[in-house]
């Protein structure tokens, strides 16, 4: 593998870009191409293979879409026929928020074009899609496991793919999806280009390398495990009772808006999101077990400044790409400490500030050394002065004081059956009263009780 360095920083018009393309970036505002266009989008067009390291915010995903589009326009054409349009660039992402990010990057792009494009993710109507595939795309965004279902269904047609994109390939390894990859890679041309894109170039990703690109470009415009020089970190420590309060206490104290707080557990995100409502929070959360539409509707309202904040688990917060987040909050510590710099990320984008806050229990503290050594840096330690905890902010359903009248002791008292029920029954009523203790009370057989 070689290496690509590049010390002079180029405008877009210096990749040669087609037109219409190079219209579209102008029309988003983009001027200056980062680091990772500046030197991925050249290899690209060349049609060489690329390895390519850029943690998320970094203008990644226009580091190839750019690139991609302008080598299509080659074969691009205008008839409306759906087999004028087959696919010849498939990228690849772990999740449907990702997918959903990167095809509308490509829609944004393609604009003035006549190529087309389309999107396929889980946990939504396969029908709308099937429709979507028929009427032709030439660049098709997937999340593997839909991918194969439509491929299964022969609603798309892999045979002219001369481009493959493997998106985040890392979160894909580790979401398990290499046998789908594997499955996937079979069905395309062997002559093809390949790009692969990950946070790091792990021993895995690497393995993945030799046996999915031709000699690549490698390119790493960061430090691996870097976090960006404008967030600030800081780390609490708390007990694992006080973190929801400390919370309520950040955000409103410093009347924060578009706050992602990551949780390490599906049950864990949902349950904080509902808690911080409770409080006065505006919050949703997103994880894997929410629908698709339930996602959606939280990250656009989310995207649309309508939240304060956003509780996320790490995989459903891949590709959640928004401007401005002014503080990204760890409410539990990731067990991987490398999930620590994607989490981060979200914050200090295009070189905005940003603040990363780490809240961690005397347990978690283990955790927290790990990130340091990962990211061969010390997080200083701060200390929060929490309000008084009101007594109608308990933790439980089960301290929270009641409204129900005082129930009659007659119904805790045990069931003594009367002579005349005993006798009906052929058993004197002596053996009745002597058996008694032990009975169960009145609440208990009516549904209730102790």
């Amino acid at each position: 593998m070689t290496d690509t360095t590049s010390t002079d920083t180029p405008t877009f018009s210096d990749f040669g870009l087609h037109p219409s393309i190079l219209q579209a970036v102008a029309a988003t505002g983009y001027t200056t191409p980062t680091p990772i266009q500046s030197q991925a989008i050249p290899v690209v067009i060349d049609g060489r293979d690329v390895m390519g390291a850029a943690q998320t915010g970094t203008g990644k995903t226009a580091a190839f879409t750019l690139p991609i589009l302008h080598r299509l326009m080659a074969s691009a054409n205008t008839s409306a026929s759906p087999a004028r349009h087959p696919v010849r660039a498939l990228i690849l992402t772990p999740t449907r928020e990702l997918a959903d990010q990167v095809a509308d990057n490509v829609a944004k792009y393609r604009q003035g074009t006549p190529l087309r494009s389309a999107v396929v993710f889980g946990g939504v109507d396969i029908g709308p899609q099937r429709d979507a595939l028929r009427r032709g795309c030439e660049v098709l965004i997937a999340t593997p496991g839909r991918l194969l279902d439509h491929v299964e269904q022969r609603n798309v047609n892999l045979g002219q793919v001369g481009i493959l994109v493997l998106d985040e390939a890392d979160r894909m390894l580790d979401m398990g999806f290499l046998p789908d990859l594997e499955r996937i890679v079979r069905l395309l041309p062997a002559k093809r280009q390949t790009l692969l894109f990950s946070a790091t170039f792990s021993s895995e990703i690497r393995k993945l390398a030799r046996a999915s690109l031709n000699t690549p470009v490698e390119i790493e415009v960061a430090a691996r495990n870097a976090t960006a020089d404008t967030v600030s970190q800081i780390a609490y420590p708390l007990s694992g009772d006080d973190k929801r309060a400390a919370v309520v206490h950040l955000v409103k104290s410093r009347g924060l808006n578009q706050v992602i707080v990551f949780s390490n557990t599906k049950i864990g995100t949902s349950r904080l999101a509902r808690q911080l409502e409770r409080d006065g929070v505006k919050a949703e959360s997103i994880h894997g077990d929410k629908s698709q539409l339930d996602r959606m509707k939280a990250l656009e309202a989310f995207k649309a400044g309508e939240l304060e904040v956003l509780v996320a688990t790490d995989v459903a917060a891949r590709g959640l790409d928004v401007a401005g987040v002014p503080c990204v909050i760890n409410y539990d510590l990731p067990y991987n400490a490398e999930d620590y710099v994607h989490r981060i990320g979200r914050t200090g984008r295009a070189g905005a500030k940003g603040e990363a806050i780490a809240l961690f229990a005397p347990d978690e503290e283990r955790f927290l050394l790990d990130i340091e050594k990962l990211i061969k840096a010390k997080i200083p330690r701060g200390s929060l002065s929490l309000p008084p905890r009101s007594r109608f902010s308990d933790r439980t359903r089960g301290s929270m004081p009641s409204s129900r009248k005082p129930v009659d002791d007659f119904f805790y008292r045990p069931y003594v059956p009367s002579a005349s029920a005993s006798q009906k029954g052929g058993e004197p009523s002596g053996k009745a009263a002597s058996s008694a203790t032990g009975k169960r009370s009145v609440g208990v057989l009516l549904g209730g009780g102790r």
